[in-house]
């Protein structure tokens, strides 16, 4: 019986910027748990937004009993990136030791190929410009902002692609005030949805406003425990498993949201196949599913997840589940 934590690093395709920085890699933790001669594998990704790190998760990782199991996990850890990784291991075991898929377990429909956003990187609106051109092929395209320059840029990219759905995140980047004089820009431009205009710890500013563009949460959401403060404000969350602390609260999240109105969206952080694979079963049927970080890597696992026209495919068992 064992329970293994590594840290590795994923070359990205080209450099990867948001209004918070630049990276070249994508830093992630796998988790390996084995037991009974069966190994289940996971993957998180600290987020420094959520005082996380690659220290501090492994820490937490570490802490963990060997014999750990998924209900137990919920208690033992919060939501984060820690408990993500190992919960997400644990399903894996599951699912290999019972030699069923996940979903199958989970009681859940099996997922499907869904579209998914293609991100373009934060950059001089000539440059987002060119991006968008070179993916205006992708039928979704998603568009990071939250500078001073945002409507040059949204501007640029709509030139580059006529034709794409856009959506836009603003990374808690914008003020009420700003996201008031942008939305009748942004319906103009045909965005589709915007998430995260305000800084998580500001947005009962939303509270009353108008909302042209259905907002979603993304910094404001982690998961069940955050959704009454998000009425009013918001019309969509984005499920990140790495918020959420894995599959296991993701799929209650979902439930709860759904019945409470809200739309669906799941999303990522930049990881490899291992850690969207799990996001794969939350998101069928989801209004927005933003799964594309292996497509922005240079570089990935073993079985990596499918992308084509259809969209992303499900994994398949030798990856995860």
């Amino acid at each position: 019986m064992s329970l293994i934590v590594r840290r590795e690093s994923f070359r990205l395709a080209q450099a990867f910027t948001i209004s918070r920085g630049s990276r070249t890699e994508a830093h992630v933790l796998s988790v390996s748990i084995t037991r009974d001669g069966v190994t289940g594998r996971g993957e998180c990704v600290p987020y420094a937004r959520y005082n996380e790190s690659m220290d501090s998760v492994a820490e937490q990782i570490a802490g963990l009993p060997q014999d750990i199991d998924r209900k137990a996990l919920q208690y033992a850890l919060p939501a984060g990136a820690a408990r993500n990784a190992v919960d997400c291991a644990l399903w894996d075991w599951e699912a290999k030791k019972a030699r069923r898929r996940v979903w199958d377990l989970a009681g859940v429909p099996a997922p499907v190929a869904e579209i998914t956003a293609y991100t373009l990187s934060l950059a001089s609106p000539e440059e987002m410009e060119a991006q968008a051109r070179e993916n205006a092929f992708r039928p979704l395209l998603k568009i990071k902002l939250g500078t001073p320059e945002d409507m040059p840029r949204l501007e640029a990219v709509r030139r580059g692609a006529p034709e794409a759905r856009i959506i836009v995140d603003a990374n808690e980047g914008w003020s009420a005030e700003v996201y008031g004089e942008l939305a009748p820009h942004l319906v103009r431009l045909g965005v589709e949805m915007v998430e995260q205009p305000l800084p998580a710890s500001e947005d009962d500013a939303l509270i009353g406003m108008d909302r042209p563009v259905p907002l979603c949460a993304d910094e404001s959401c982690h998961d069940r425990a955050s959704l009454d403060k998000l009425k009013g404000k918001y019309d969509i969350i984005n499920i990140k498993l790495d918020k959420t602390g894995g599959l296991t609260e993701a799929l209650a999240l979902r439930k709860a949201a759904e019945d409470m109105g809200f739309g669906i969206m799941v999303g990522c952080m930049i990881g490899s196949s291992l850690a969207m694979a799990p996001a794969t079963v939350v998101a069928k049927g989801a209004q927005v599913v933003d799964l594309d970080a292996p497509l922005l890597l240079a570089e990935d696992r073993d079985n990596p997840l499918h992308y084509d026209a259809d969209g992303v495919h499900p994994p398949v068992a030798a990856l995860w589940g």
